[in-house]
């Protein structure tokens, strides 16, 4: 029979925490779940192991970081850093997310069901089919994708209010490689100057359901209905935006 660690993080220092589940790990526990978690940092950060942890609670800044494997479900919000430089894995996080959520992300799968913050997704990258991939339903605030080299970022933008932006200002600033995909429409005033906006062709659309199918599937969502309304690709205008400044 399949056991599964349950560890109640009330009042327990972040060090010895992750220690906890590092250890057990190592001697072959699988399942994680972590009670009463709040603001503990760097839960399953650097595990390479095919682990899973659900967090009952709000984990602190940089879950995920550096993460090669597990799975991390949160079933509330999730503070900043998510998936900071994360390579492999899936983190699933079924309220909201902080700042800087996907930092320098090199592969796996981060899906948020609420809102995200400042700075989602930069530096993110790429490297054959190694392909980040996030999505949040909610808005994003400024800085989106800034910086993005390669990605697949998608905002949903559900249960906004009448006049809330889908993304704040600066959006895609720097962006020279991935692609943002954004439900609905976006204001182009908003926009990084290193981003154009196009229709998604058949072949976006077909990466589109196929992620987004499976994040319906996560979250009990319809994803008729998220697909009824059009979406609109946003895809770097030049690979090498600043090769005039750094290169003579």
């Amino acid at each position: 029979m399949k056991m599964v660690m349950r560890i109640d993080c009330k009042g327990l220092y972040y060090r010895k925490q992750n220690k906890i589940i590092r250890n057990a790990a190592e001697e072959g526990e699988t399942e994680f779940i972590l009670d009463n978690a709040n603001g503990q940092r760097y839960i399953g950060s650097g595990i390479e192991k095919k682990i899973k942890i659900t967090v009952n609670g709000v984990p602190g800044n940089d879950l995920a970081m550096f993460m090669n494997g597990p799975t991390i479900i949160v079933n509330t919000n999730a503070q900043d850093g998510v998936a900071n430089t994360m390579n492999a894995g899936e983190v699933i996080v079924h309220g909201s997310a902080g700042d800087v959520i996907g930092y320098g992300m090199r592969g796996g799968k981060l899906y948020v069901k609420g809102n995200v913050g400042y700075r989602a997704g930069i530096h993110a990258k790429e490297y054959k089919k190694q392909v980040p991939i996030i999505i949040a339903g909610g808005v994003a605030g400024d800085f989106c994708g800034e910086y993005m080299a390669g990605k697949i970022l998608v905002l949903l933008g559900l249960n906004r209010g009448e006049g809330v932006p889908i993304a704040g200002n600066y959006l895609g600033t720097g962006m020279h490689g991935g692609v943002i995909y954004i439900r609905g429409e976006v204001d182009e005033y908003t926009l990084g100057k290193e981003v154009s906006v196009l229709p998604p062709d058949a072949k976006d659309m077909k990466v589109l359901t196929k992620h987004l199918k499976e994040y319906c599937e996560h979250f009990g969502l319809d994803l008729d209905e998220i697909m009824s309304e059009p979406f609109v690709k946003l895809q770097p205008v030049s690979s090498r935006p600043y090769g005039s400044l750094y290169a003579y």
